[in-house]
């Protein structure tokens, strides 16, 4: 089952919730993860559970980057709005940075999410290369 966290900042809640509701056939097998009000939105959207976490600007950005962090989120939609300046703007940037770093898929407008959505490789069992940390946790053990 993939788990696949959904965040949406107030400008692009509307836009992620109609995508959702197009889609919402593909998101009934899957685990649910949402920062604050976008998830209760989606919970009531798709009629299924979805595992909330704090408001974007309370912490939720990071406890989703956490969840990132412990391999446990397998795709992150983030439809961010690039027009409104946002007060936790660097935590958005550490999500994504987060994302990246993991190497899990990211979408964070609508025209990437149907890309994947629809990508053959999301409709496998498609295993994502893990990347292997374990030179840059040992670089500081060297020189002892």
């Amino acid at each position: 089952m993939k788990n696949i966290a959904l965040v949406a900042h107030d400008g692009k809640k509307a836009t992620l919730l109609e995508w959702i509701g197009k889609h919402k056939p593909f998101f009934a097998d899957k685990n649910l993860f949402a920062t604050g009000t976008t998830g209760k939105l989606i919970s009531d959207a798709l009629q299924q559970p979805v595992q909330c976490m704090a408001s974007g600007p309370l912490g939720g950005d990071q406890q989703i980057g956490a969840l990132i962090a412990e391999q446990q989120i397998d795709w992150l939609i983030f439809f961010w709005d690039p027009l409104s300046s946002q007060p936790h703007d660097p935590d958005v940037k550490a999500l994504i940075r987060l994302a990246v770093v993991w190497n899990i898929p990211v979408a964070c407008n609508r025209a990437t999410a149907d890309f994947i959505i629809h990508s053959s490789l999301y409709q496998q069992d498609y295993q994502r290369e893990v990347p292997d940390f374990s030179a840059h946790n040992q670089r500081l053990h060297k020189n002892k």
